[in-house]
């Protein structure tokens, strides 16, 4: 998602230690919804963001946005806020990932559905289409920040058309954590520091999507 060198600056802990950064500074509850044809297709996915209200906050200040602080915004302001977090770049995929027996499938760019502040929360919606429709059983759906500098939860929040199914598979914390302590183990504090090791996906809920007959 955009990280602005403000919301950068605000969020970074004054630490600079490898340990701090294998923490994540943004927390966002995620969900799910498959776009699942007749054949049993998967079309995309549908994704929602609800961002932590400290992020949120920052995202409206760096914005100029509800200056008036009262945690909604006006129809104009949604406007201007709408998108926010879809800009593609290099460092920045979409943080939503599709696969098949570890084979990654492309994802088009996102298209934005929904914005929405309430109670100062920022929720987002978004649809990613498949950019080559793949059967929708044996996938695995995946959403992480690469670097962990977010967070993604999604627990069971996940919706399927029957009769396929969603199972939520939750990371293992204790094998997540000492992966990352073995592998800043193996590097100079320089080295760390400068390229920070791609953790995100240990920390990832795993959605495992099972399509036993034709969706109807």
């Amino acid at each position: 998602m955009r990280i602005t060198a403000f919301l950068l600056a605000a969020l970074a802990s004054p630490l600079s230690a490898p340990a701090v950064q294998a923490h994540p500074h943004v927390f966002v509850d995620t969900e799910i919804a498959l776009r699942i044809d007749a054949a049993g297709q998967l079309l995309g996915v549908e994704v929602s963001w609800s961002y932590d209200d400290y992020y949120s906050f920052l995202v409206l200040t760096d914005l100029e946005l509800d200056n008036d602080a009262d945690g909604e915004l006006t129809a104009p302001e949604l406007a201007t806020l709408a998108g926010f977090d879809l800009q593609l770049s290099e460092d920045f995929e979409g943080d939503t990932y599709v696969s098949y027996d570890d084979i990654a499938l492309p994802l088009g760019a996102p298209e934005h559905l929904e914005t929405n502040v309430s109670l100062g929360r920022i929720t987002t919606r978004h649809f990613r289409p498949l950019l080559h429709p793949a059967p929708a059983d044996g996938l695995l759906i995946e959403a992480y920040d690469p670097s962990y500098f977010i967070a993604y939860t999604v627990d069971m929040r996940v919706t399927t058309p029957a009769p396929c199914q969603a199972h939520v598979t939750p990371p293992n914390l204790d094998q997540a954590y000492t992966l990352v302590e073995e592998t800043l183990y193996a590097m100079s504090a320089r080295d760390a520091e400068e390229n920070f090791p791609r953790i995100g996906r240990s920390f990832a809920d795993k959605i495992h999507i099972s399509c036993p007959q034709p969706v109807n």
